[in-house]
């Protein structure tokens, strides 16, 4: 058996406090019934003013440590998957180590927005595989809270704050990540992106006053673009590992919109209770979305030893990409 990656331990972390749809209905024009029917999301967490992204990434991460049955210093590598960090520099995997207590540990950030961690899991894959780093620390997070437009009304009933994080260590037996799978689109860049304080527009009083700073979208054209190339991926995905779809024990989508992951169930024929949707409780939290979702699923007892798992994600870039993994 060749050397594989696999999934040790996992964590995840939510701030306190809860943004519900009867709370959007008192900022802007919208209903708790029209969110629920277009989106499937009825609360979202939001962050406190004191924490930033590192913060929530230190609380999943201890999490993910202690189920691992590891110490912050035997890490090798930390990888925070993020659109939402402390600051342009440095990064906030850096001030994850720093936190953490991490000393051994290389750390960076990367961001391919809501496919963030299927791409962290990738390079992590990557890493253990062919530089033989045996300890590594990946966490998803975002705390959008702060890039969206509260005055959006079609934004701002979308997104959430949350911390996911997983260690990945090698393993000889036949179980672990099977293959990852991550593509992109960069002419589809203006459907989801937030344009100003960057090199192309930065931080000006002008840039303020446009509202540049805050999450821009086309909902109903991602809308189209996800349902059609997910459906695709994750069929791709099975047939890459000859695994027909009634051999998957769960799905694990990203959180984006209920009706995208119910389409990507039924071009499955899974039933929905094979699909981890926990995104009428989180809102779309990005980058965070699948770890969060994934040690859910771990904690409550909904991932066995030998079963497969199908991770999948598509967010701004266009970026997508999925996971099989062998629990």
């Amino acid at each position: 058996m060749s050397l594989r990656s696999r999934i040790t331990g996992t964590g995840s972390y939510a701030p306190k406090k809860i943004l519900d749809n009867f709370d959007l209905e008192k900022m802007v024009d919208t209903s708790d019934e029209w969110i629920t029917e277009r989106t499937g999301i009825k609360e979202r967490r939001i962050a406190d003013s004191s924490e930033a992204a590192s913060d929530l990434s230190v609380e999943a991460s201890k999490r993910a440590l202690q189920s691992a049955g590891l110490k912050a210093k035997e890490i090798d590598m930390i990888i925070v998957a993020t659109v939402s960090g402390d600051m342009p520099i440095p990064s906030t995997a850096s001030f994850l180590q720093h936190k953490l207590g991490a000393k051994n540990a290389a750390a960076f950030d990367l961001n391919a927005a809501c496919s963030g961690f299927i791409y962290g899991l990738a390079i992590a894959d990557s890493f253990i595989k062919a530089r033989g780093f045996k300890k590594i620390l990946l966490v998803g997070v975002e705390v959008l809270s702060r890039f969206t437009d509260w005055e959006d009304r079609s934004t701002c009933i979308l997104f959430g704050d949350a911390a996911g994080a997983v260690v990945i260590e090698p393993t000889e037996k036949d179980r672990g990540i099977l293959s990852t799978h991550i593509y992109s689109d960069g002419s589809l860049w203006e459907l989801i992106c937030l344009p100003g304080g960057g090199s192309k527009c930065p931080s000006s009083k002008e840039t303020v006053e446009k509202r540049q700073h805050y999450i821009k979208m086309k909902g109903n054209e991602i809308f189209k673009v996800a349902v059609r190339t997910l459906e695709k991926i994750v069929v791709d995905t099975l047939k890459a590992n000859k695994i027909k779809p009634s051999e998957l024990s769960l799905l694990i989508p990203h959180q984006a919109n209920l009706r995208i992951i119910q389409a990507t169930a039924q071009r499955l024929n899974l039933s929905m209770d094979r699909v981890v949707v926990n995104i009428d409780r989180y809102g779309n939290t990005s980058s965070a979305s699948i770890p969060v979702a994934l040690d859910e699923a771990v904690r409550t007892g909904r991932i066995c030893d030998g079963d497969h798992i199908l991770l999948e994600a598509f967010g701004g870039g266009l970026t997508w990409g999925s996971a099989l993994i062998k629990w």
